[in-house]
This record gives structure tokens, C-alpha cells and sequence, in this order.
């Protein structure tokens, strides 16, 4: 829409520019908020629940208030607010009832680390057990006990969502298409199955951490690794009930979030905290254990897919039940619920569809943003169902996914129609499947079989997304222009690891004609000083932060314009620029500096006209609109990126161990902005969703404790685990929309490499695998049609995530 040029012409769009933040992590500046000490600042600890859930009879905090160097102790009795991203269903600490194991029930602020564990140690809770709800499925039952049984008092947004007082259904998604029953009637083939995954921790290196003032006159300053410092203050201040103006959040470097900083988590706490020990700077830092039990976490899956085929294997009809354990709130888990059930039907074309999506209450930590939301648990059971009904009516499966590909001209489950501009997910397949090889073996891959006994197999996985957000989400942004003719940026979009300061500094360089280094786009956030940005979340920062960059960029230089129009006797029209001037078209001889007309021109006679150059960009997502809550139908995709992964695998067909020798993955990203972090991104993303497909996954016992709540048995993914080969493709069609064409890319990247590599180990050895993830045993489980073991613990040897086959096999 804004910028879309030849890219013959452009001097930094699509470049590798280094990351301009990378020197001051690398050594060692960076400051975070976990580097951060303030005069007079008191440390703070959690009272954690040992129990999934209970009544709270009595909390005794006396032994703690006498501990000297305590300076606050609080229980949810002191409190009397209440938290909620789209339902406000969550105290600040536990009041009367836990709902999860490691849930919060009381804090301390003390002068010292050691002296608040102290004082934490010696609260004494009494608690009535009471029996858990655990299994998501069981929640539904009739008669299962109520999570919230005061559900249909809580304040929700009602335009989005839709809970179910009386039930554990915090929200409901329904999407009808076409004619269903008909379409079923009409299909040759009905494959139906279940897919599931565990919920898994975000695993950010910097844990959730937070320093809070409460001032004189309720002025609050907080410090905090949110991912959206203007959603921490707008929801700060609607839980207790202050003006936007009073709430200052500042937000320095971001050790990572991956979804789970998105929202609002240890802030309100901290604050309570600091109010209560007269205004002192109080700090709370979550543990690495804390992140997997205290703080939220990606919700579970279960997935029912109900599929008609044609005898030429054309789609019919999909029917598709979603039941998403929200955990103990609702926090993101409602909204994952709303975008994953629009999206459900993948990168095709499904004439009719019903889709059925509900987010469930259960006694278990709560569910919210992860990176993907939502595609990366749906998708696995998508695409591993593709491979099934190919299998099943006797197609290949990459020439089924070809067949039912979206194109232009199709229609999406919403009523959207795909256009040219929107991707091609065909040349993503296609070059993902000529990458890897698929459908045959090399020579070399045959030798290699012959030389260890092990079988290689083959698989692809497809993919889409597109932003999940209001229909009228914004941004923008200021440009700045300094006395010597370098620029300053500030944005409202977060930094945090994902390279946006370097993207929209190319950007901004390319917009002007400045050279690269003149720009620099501000990492440390500030709502007092920076412009509003909606949200650091579903990978719209780059097309959304883009455009208004691009606007404000116009904005400075049409006000440039303007100035030198009077000091060289001329109109705009005639005039043009380079990095350090503006000149005559006609004359470039005749011209003005940047740099003198940067805070006004000053004429010899000392008469000065104009003043500081600022641009101003404001943008708005166009032509989005809310979906019906009955059909499911509206337009609420600001972009789709598409993409697919490919994997090969080597499998042992007696253990089930199994080793990936090469990953290949292709997107859409219409145009690079960053040549080197759209590859980083890739493999990142990679790595990650190798993870989560191999590893992850939080295990309870029958009373709702967290059996893993560490890296000691909640393995990640190291150095070790990377394939051999690597392969990334950048595919581009442009965005009609996007700023120089392009395509947000941040969270695709993961989102279908568990499917694939689910594809590949079937292709190799045949073990049909629905669930997340595939362990080693799991795999020789299905090689044998046992039923996979989901409470089983992961024994793992050290520096890997891969479960060792020759650990004792719990029956």
C-alpha cells in the first residue's frame, strides 16, 4: 500500500544489515530489568500453593511480619482486585480457593533476598484438599466440578467472546461454511481421528521479572520485561481503576518472551507490594521453576478432525471439535481459541467446514500467548491428517496438499478471498519437497541405509497464520530529526530479540534516502515518552510499525520540504534530497543541509522560520472487521503468511531412536527486509519446534503436580539436537499492504515442523504418531500399537533432549 518499489533500486530493504543492537548485548551493556538495583530497593518473594486445588481455611503470617528487614507481607485477603486479559476471572493472590499448583496465596517484600525466603518459609497455610480437575475433556462432563462457578459474574469483552457460566467453558468459537451434512453425503472417503499435545513453557532466557514504585497521588513508575508496555499500563490501571496518565511502564533490553511476557503477570503484585512498604522500589523476579508453574504456560490440545474426500481427491467437507485447556484462567487462551478456529482448515480449501472450538477451565497453570498462537499445537494435527487421507485413498501426499492448495480465487473459512498479493503456498510446498528430495532416496541415502540398518523417510508439513488482533489495532510512530542530520525513531513496537530496531531502521533509511547508520531506532520503551503500539505479539510489528514508520518518514520530509521551499525560492514540487541535502531538481547546485534545517532555519539576518523536524505515522489495520459469533464469518486477517517444512529423518525400526539429518523450510515473507534475520528467525524457529515435537511438555500426577518443572526433566533443545543440513527459502509475493512488500515471518517459523517430522518417521518405518511429543519410546510404541504413555517422565542423557530407549519402560 505505502512502499512498493523495484527492488533493483533499493539500497537497504533486503540487505543483511547487522543487527544495530547486537554490539551492546554481545558485550555485555544491554541492561535488562534483572540488572537493574534502585536506592532503597526491597526484593520479593511468593507463597506458592502445593496443591492443584483447595479452600484456603486460614493464612498465619505473624511469624513472618516479626522476621526484622521484612517490609511487607500481603494475602489475597488484602486484596481486593481482580486481574483479566479478555475475562477478569484471576486475583492479584489466591483468594479463598486455589486453582492451580504453584499459584501465588501470599508475598513479602524484604530488605534482602535471603531475608524474604525467611519470611516466606514461616507463613503457615492451612488448606482443604479438594479433588482437581485435570483432564480438559473431563471438564466437560456433567457434573464436573466448576473452576469459576461465579463465571457469569465476571466483566469480558463481549464483542470476542462467549463463556458459558454454569460449565468449566470459559469461551466458545464457532465457524460454519457451505452446506456440511451434504457435502459428507456426497464424499467418498470419511477419515476422522484425534490429535493432541501437551501444554510446554516458553522458556525465555531472561525470566519474568518486575520493580515497581507506588508514589505519592497513586503515580506509579513500573520496570518491567513486559513484550507490551502499553497493555501493561492499560490493564494496570483498569484493575485499579487509575487514569492511563498515572501508570509510567518502562521496558529496557527483553531477554526474549515468545508470548508469555505479552500480557499482564507479576505487576500488579509488585506494585500491591510496594504500596504496602510506603512507596519503596520493590522487585520480583520469577525462578526458572516459578516459569512453569507460577506463570503461564502454552495450552493443551485435544483436536478432532472429520474429513470428506472426492474419488479424485478433492476436500469436501471438514468438521473439527477444538478443545483447548485454558488451565486454571483465561488470560490468552480465549483469544488462541477464537484465532486458531478461523484458521483451522490450514493452507486450504475447504468448501464447507463447522468448526466447534472451546476453551476449557482445569486446575492446572494457566494458558496464554505462545509463539504461533495456537497454529503450532492445530496445525500438528492438520497436517499430520493430511498425510492420513492421503494414505488412506491412495495419494501421494505432497500431490494431495497440491490439489487442495489455496490459490487465488479461493475462499477462506471466513469469506475471505485470496488474492494474488496474499502468498503462494504451492512454491512453498514445491520447493520445500524439491529441497529434501521427497518421494525418493538418493544414492547416497540408500548407501547410508544399507550402511546402518536404519530406514530414512521423507515428510512435509504446510502452514498458515495471520495476525491475531482487534480489527482496529494501531501503531505509529515519531521521527526525529538532530541538529547534526541524523535521525531518532521511536516506536512502540518492542525489541525483544526478534531484530525489529535493525528491520524498521532499513526501513526508515530506505524511506528518506538517509544512509543507515544516520538512523537509530530506540530499544528501551517508555509510555510517557514513546508513541502507542497495540501489542509486540502475532508478528504484525513489521507490516503494522512498517507503514507508520513509512508515514512518518513522508511526514518529516514533506515539513523538510516545506522549509526549504522558502530558503531556496521555489515550490515542494520542485525539490529533491540525498542523505546530508536538499536541492533543485533542475539545480542541485542550489540546496540546503539536513542539518540546517533540522530545528528551523536560521536566514544570515538571524531570522529563523520552520522549527524541529518531526514526522508523525499513525496506522490502523484496514478493512478488518469483528466475526459472527454464530458463523464464524468476517474479515479478520490483516495478512496471511504461508509457508511449509520439510524434514528428513534416519529412524532405528527397533528402538524407535531416530536422528534428523536435514530441515528445509520456505515462507512467504512477500518481500526480506533482513536477509540474515529472516534466516535467523527460520532456524530459531526451527529449533524451537523441533522442541516442542520431541520433548516438551509439562507431566502431572493424579493430584495436579507439576512433575517437571525444570530442565532437569523438561528438556529444551541444545547445540546437539540441530540437524546436520539446514535449508531456508525465502519466497516473495509481494504485500499489497505492506511496507516495501513485505510480511510479518516471526512466529511461522515453528509453527509446522512437528507434522512434518511426525510425516517423515511414518514414511520411514510406518508408526502412526498422534501425539506431541515423539519420544523415542513413543515412537517404538507405535512401531509395536501400544498406546503412547503421557505421564511418562523423559529420562534424558545430559546436553540432550532425546529420550533414552534403554530406560526402564513404565507400563
Amino acid at each position: 500500500m505505502l512502499e512498493n518499489s523495484d527492488s533493483s533500486k533499493l539500497r537497504y530493504v533486503g540487505t543483511a544489515a547487522l543487527r544495530s543492537e547486537a554490539h551492546e548485548k554481545l558485550t555485555g551493556n544491554a541492561t535488562y530489568v534483572s540488572d537493574m538495583v534502585l536506592p532503597g530497593m526491597l526484593y520479593a518473594m511468593v507463597k506458592k500453593s502445593p496443591h492443584a486445588r483447595a479452600k484456603i481455611v486460614n493464612i498465619d503470617t505473624s511469624k513472618a511480619e516479626k522476621i526484622p528487614g521484612v517490609r511487607a507481607v500481603l494475602t489475597g485477603m488484602d486484596l481486593n482486585y481482580r486481574l483479566g486479559l479478555y475475562i477478569v476471572d484471576k486475583d492479584i493472590l489466591a483468594k479463598g480457593e486455589v486453582r492451580h499448583f504453584g499459584e501465588a496465596v501470599a508475598a513479602v517484600a524484604a530488605d534482602t533476598l535471603v531475608i524474604a525466603q525467611k519470611a516466606i518459609d514461616s507463613i503457615e497455610v492451612e488448606y482443604q484438599i479438594l479433588e482437581p480437575i485435570l483432564n480438559h475433556m473431563d471438564a466437560l462432563k456433567e457434573g464436573a466440578p466448576l473452576v469459576h462457578p461465579d463465571l457469569g459474574t465476571y466483566e469480558y469483552v463481549k464483542a470476542a467472546f462467549t463463556p458459558v457460566p454454569g460449565t468449566n467453558i470459559a469461551n466458545k468459537t464457532l465457524l460454519r461454511k457451505g452446506d456440511v451434512d451434504a457435502a459428507f453425503n456426497e464424499a467418498a472417503w470419511i477419515i476422522e481421528r484425534e490429535y493432541d499435545n501437551p501444554s510446554v513453557q516458553h522458556v525465555p532466557m531472561e525470566t519474568h521479572v518486575v520493580i515497581v514504585t507506588w508514589g505519592a497521588q497513586d503515580k506509579i513508575t513500573i520496570w518491567s520485561s513486559a513484550q507490551s508496555p502499553f497493555t501493561v499500563r492499560n490493564l494496570f490501571c483498569h484493575t485499579f481503576k487509575l487514569p492511563l496518565n498515572n501508570v509510567r511502564v518502562l521496558v529496557p533490553h527483553v531477554g526474549g518472551g515468545f508470548g508469555g511476557k505479552a500480557g499482564i503477570h507479576l505487576e500488579p503484585l509488585t506494585a500491591c507490594l510496594s504500596r504496602k512498604a510506603g512507596g519503596r522500589p520493590v522487585k520480583l523476579q520469577a525462578s526458572r521453576e516459578e516459569e512453569f508453574s507460577l506463570l503461564p504456560c502454552r495450552s493443551a490440545l485435544t483436536y478432532r478432525i472429520k474429513s470428506g474426500v472426492s474419488t479424485d481427491g478433492k476436500i469436501l467437507a471438514q468438521q473439527m471439535w477444538m478443545y483447548w485447556d485454558a488451565g486454571a484462567y483465561a488470560d490468552y487462551a480465549v483469544n488462541v481459541t477464537r484465532a486458531s478456529g478461523y484458521s483451522a482448515a490450514g493452507p486450504y480449501e475447504i468448501p464447507n467446514a463447522r468448526i466447534d472450538a472451546f476453551t476449557i477451565y482445569t486446575n492446572k497453570p494457566y494458558g496464554t500467548a505462545y509463539r504461533g498462537f495456537g497454529h503450532v499445537e492445530f496445525h500438528w494435527g492438520l497436517e499430520r491428517h493430511m498425510d492420513l487421507i492421503a494414505r488412506t485413498i491412495g495419494m501421494d501426499p505432497l500431490e494431495f496438499r497440491r490439489k487442495n492448495a489455496l490459490r487465488p480465487g479461493s475462499v477462506t473459512l471466513t469469506g475471505e478471498k485470496i488474492s494474488e498479493h496474499t502468498g503462494d503456498v504451492l512454491s512453498c510446498i514445491n520447493q520445500v519437497a524439491a529441497s529434501i528430495g521427497y518421494g525418493r532416496l538418493s544414492a547416497g541415502e540408500k548407501e547410508r541405509e544399507l550402511k546402518t540398518g536404519r530406514k530414512i523417510g521423507k515428510g512435509i508439513a504446510a502452514l498458515h497464520k495471520a495476525p491475531a488482533m482487534p480489527s482496529f489495532t494501531a501503531t505509529s510512530a515519531v521521527v526525529k530529526m538532530n541538529s547534526d542530520g541524523t535521525l531518532n525513531v521511536n516506536v512502540g513496537l518492542m525489541e525483544i530479540g526478534q531484530g525489529s530496531t535493525t528491520a524498521l531502521a532499513q526501513i526508515v533509511a530506505e524511506c528518506t534516502g538517509f544512509r543507515l547508520e544516520q538512523v537509530k531506532v530506540t530499544v528501551e520503551k517508555d509510555t510517557d515518552r514513546d508513541p502507542y503500539d497495540w501489542q509486540t505479539v502475532a508478528s504484525k510489528g513489521l507490516i503494522m510499525t512498517g507503514n507508520a514508520c513509512i508515514l512518518a518518514c513522508e511526514d518529516l520530509i514533506a515539513k523538510g520540504y516545506q522549509i526549504a521551499a522558502q530558503v531556496l525560492n521555489t515550490i515542494p514540487e520542485d525539490l529533491s534530497h540525498d542523505a546530508d541535502h536538499v536541492y533543485l531538481k533542475h539545480n542541485a547546485q542550489s540546496s540546503c543541509t539536513w542539518a540546517s534545517l533540522s530545528v528551523g532555519y536560521a536566514y544570515p539576518n538571524g531570522n529563523g522560520i520552520g522549527g524541529p523536524l518531526i514526522g508523525v505515522g499513525r496506522y490502523i489495520a484496514q478493512g478488518l472487521s469483528n466475526l459472527d459469533k454464530q458463523t464464524g464469518q468476517g474479515n479478520p486477517a490483516l495478512d496471511w503468511t504461508y509457508g511449509a517444512h520439510g524434514i528428513v529423518v534416519e529412524v532405528d525400526g527397533e528402538t524407535g531412536e531416530y536422528k534428523i539429518l536435514k530441515t528445509a523450510s520456505a515462507f512467504d515473507v512477500g518481500k526480506v527486509v533482513n536477509s540474515a534475520m529472516v534466516r535467523g528467525q527460520a532456524i530459531g524457529g526451527m529449533v524451537q519446534g523441533l522442541g516442542t515435537a520431541t520433548c516438551e511438555g509439562y507431566i502431572y500426577d493424579k493430584a495436579g503436580h507439576l512433575l517437571n518443572p525444570s530442565f532437569t526433566d523438561n528438556k529444551i533443545p541444545t547445540a546437539k539436537d540441530i540437524p546436520e543440513e539446514i535449508d531456508i527459502i525465502a519466497v516473495e509475493t509481494p504485500q499489497i499492504d505492506g511496507p516495501y512488500g513485505a510480511r510479518g515471518v516471526g512466529e511461522h517459523s515453528m509453527i509446522s515442523v512437528a507434522p512434518a517430522l511426525g510425516n517423515a518417521i511414518q514414511a520411514a518405518i510406518g508408526a502412526e504418531l498422534m501425539h506431541m511429543p515423539i519420544r523415542f519410546e513413543d515412537v517404538w510404541r507405535a512401531m509395536l500399537h501400544k498406546e503412547s504413555i503421557d505421564n511418562w517422565i523423559t529420562k534424558t542423557p545430559i546436553g540432550s533432549c532425546r529420550s533414552d530407549p534403554a530406560a526402564k519402560i513404565l507400563e
